[in-house]
Formats: structure tokens, C-alpha cells, sequence
């Protein structure tokens, strides 16, 4: 077996597969098997701030006696604490039960909830937190920088609060995505996650109505965070990335490592096809890691990014017609 291990947020990883946050890491019983199958480390289901404000909400609605300001902040501060509280005992039970790094997600839009819960969340034995951010912006009014410092003043806040490792999870949706990340940097992220996928819509044209896109990412879906892995990991040298989204196969894997990421996270081929494919993804990393007589990933990892290619304007080309006006 060749060395697989890796560094991510300082951690060390036995190889560079993470499974992330989803369903598939919500129980102990779950991340048990994850771990067996071979993953370098674990993201936790996200605690979401939406989900901690509808359990709220539900609870009042059918609650009485709330009227009173004092009613309600009981209620509010009883169901909470009991949401955190169930997913503080996730994080101890996983951290007894496998030996890979266990990382929290906390999936918010706002900078004051989590503050409080951030340092619970170390207590509770977590290796790293990865907050997983995402605003859709419909003010014509507002700024890019506005949208910008939305991130930072989250990240900032948590900062304050906890001394280990911070991941930010990101979209693409940036003006200036390597701007963004240097900032994200200089405020004490550890590492970035590109890319977050995220609720889309679609239309139900049969019932006139508003329904969820397709959830699963695509093989086709790495092409995107290829270019900017690439980029990011060769301009901010102080922080690691993570590559995510459509990375289904040891040689998407193999893609992301060469273009300079620490690591891969893994999801939706998963849940299309059990914990082997993850066992499956490491074989073919070993194995083509042998075939290259590779030892060590850093003896490759990085090796075709932004930085160390003779012609980084292919990862800047924006114009299809462009690439393609030579051809007859």
C-alpha cells in the first residue's frame, strides 16, 4: 500500500477521502461503517440555523401560555439547547467509536446563533468546524463587498470562540472568488471547501408549482472546481482546499490531487452506491499511485495546478467559441 496520508486544517488524514456533511453521517452507527470503508475523515450532518428556528417556531405554535416575552424565550432556549445538545452527543459518540477526525458543520446566515454553540462544540471532542455559508443576495441595492462581509463576519465571530481548525464551505458565486478566500485567510480560516451544493428549484409544470432540483451531483459537476482547486490552491498559499461536488471516481480524485487539493469530499456517490465505492475510490488511488511510482501524494499533489503549468491561461479561458475558433 502506498502512503495515502495527507494533511487537511493541520489534521492528519490516513488518505484524502472525506465523507461530507449529508445524511450519511447523522448516526454513530453510520460513521462507523464510513470509517471502516476507508474515509481520512468525517463531516458531521450540518447543525442548521433554519432548522433550529422551524423547531422553534413549532414548538410556539403549539405551545400556550407564550405570550409573554419570557414564555417564549424559554421555549426557544429549551428547544435549541435541546438540538445542540443531541448533536453534541453525536460528536462524543463518533469520536469513541472511530479514530478519524471528526469535523462539525454548522450550516448558518447570520453571525449571532452560533457563538454561543461553537465552543460546545470543541468541548464535545470535534477535530475541526466547517461552517457552511450560503446567502442568496436580492437586494439591487447592495454591494458585492456587503455579500462579502456576510463570510467574514461569521468566520470572525467563531474564530473568537474556538482554537481549533475552521473550514469555510463556499459556492461560486463570487466576483472575485481568490480575493475572497486571501480575506478568509487573513480572518483565521484554516481551510476552503470548494464547492458547496445547494438547494436549487424546479418547476413542477404539471402542478404549477415550485419543487427541488435533482440533489445528486454528476461526474461533469467536478469540472467547475477543477479550475478554481487550481487557481485558489496556487495563489493563497496559507490556506488548504478542499475540492468538492462530482468527484464520483478515484481518477476524479486523482484530478482534484493534482491540481493541488488536500483533500476530496465525497457524498452523492455514496448514496448511489453504499460505503464500497469509497473502498473503491482508495483502491484506485493506490493503485494508479503504483503504476506512476508514486509514493507519497505530495510527490504529485499540486503538480498540474494554476501555478506550476506553462500555460495557466487554460484554467482563465471563459469562451467556448473562443477555445474552439481554430477549428474547421
Amino acid at each position: 500500500m502506498k502512503d495515502l496520508s495527507t494533511t487537511y486544517l493541520g489534521l492528519k488524514l490516513k488518505n484524502p477521502f472525506i465523507v461530507s456533511s449529508s445524511g450519511l453521517t447523522n448516526t454513530a452507527a453510520k460513521i462507523e461503517k464510513l470509517a471502516a470503508a476507508g474515509a481520512g475523515a468525517i463531516v458531521l450532518k450540518s447543525l442548521f440555523e433554519e432548522q433550529l428556528n422551524h423547531s422553534v417556531n413549532q414548538h410556539i405554535h403549539k405551545s400556550q401560555g407564550t405570550d409573554y416575552p419570557e414564555a417564549y424565550d424559554y421555549v426557544a432556549g429549551y428547544v435549541k439547547n435541546n438540538e445542540v445538545n443531541d448533536y453534541l452527543k453525536l460528536i462524543a459518540e463518533a469520536k469513541q467509536k472511530v479514530d478519524v477526525p471528526i469535523i462539525a458543520s454548522i450550516n448558518c446566515f447570520s453571525a449571532d446563533e452560533w457563538v454561543d454553540f461553537a465552543k460546545q462544540i470543541e468541548q464535545a471532542g470535534a477535530d475541526a468546524i466547517e461552517l457552511n455559508l450560503f446567502v442568496v443576495n436580492t437586494d439591487k441595492n447592495s454591494e458585492a463587498s456587503e455579500y462579502e462581509e456576510l463570510y467574514l463576519n461569521v468566520l470572525s465571530n467563531v474564530r473568537k470562540h474556538v482554537t481549533i481548525p475552521i473550514a469555510m464551505k463556499l459556492g461560486s458565486n463570487f466576483s472575485n472568488l481568490v480575493a475572497v478566500v486571501n480575506k478568509l485567510s487573513v480572518h483565521g480560516a484554516q481551510g476552503v471547501v470548494l464547492f458547496n451544493r445547494f438547494y436549487e428549484p424546479d418547476i413542477d409544470i404539471d402542478h404549477l408549482a415550485i419543487k427541488a432540483a435533482h440533489v445528486f451531483s454528476t461526474p461533469a459537476d467536478i469540472r467547475q472546481s477543477i479550475r478554481w482547486v487550481s487557481i485558489v490552491s496556487s495563489k493563497i498559499k496559507n490556506i488548504d482546499v478542499a475540492a468538492s461536488t462530482g468527484i464520483h471516481t478515484g481518477e476524479a480524485a486523482i484530478k482534484q490531487l493534482l491540481v493541488g487539493a488536500k483533500a476530496v469530499q465525497i457524498c452523492s456517490v455514496i448514496y448511489k452506491h453504499g460505503p464500497e465505492a469509497l473502498t473503491k475510490m482508495v483502491s484506485e488511488l493506490n493503485q494508479w499511485m503504483k503504476n506512476k511510482n508514486f509514493n507519497h501524494i505530495e510527490e504529485f499533489r499540486g503538480m498540474l495546478n494554476y501555478g506550476h503549468i506553462s500555460e495557466p491561461q487554460i484554467f482563465e479561458r471563459a469562451q467556448f467559441m473562443k477555445y474552439f475558433s481554430g477549428l474547421e
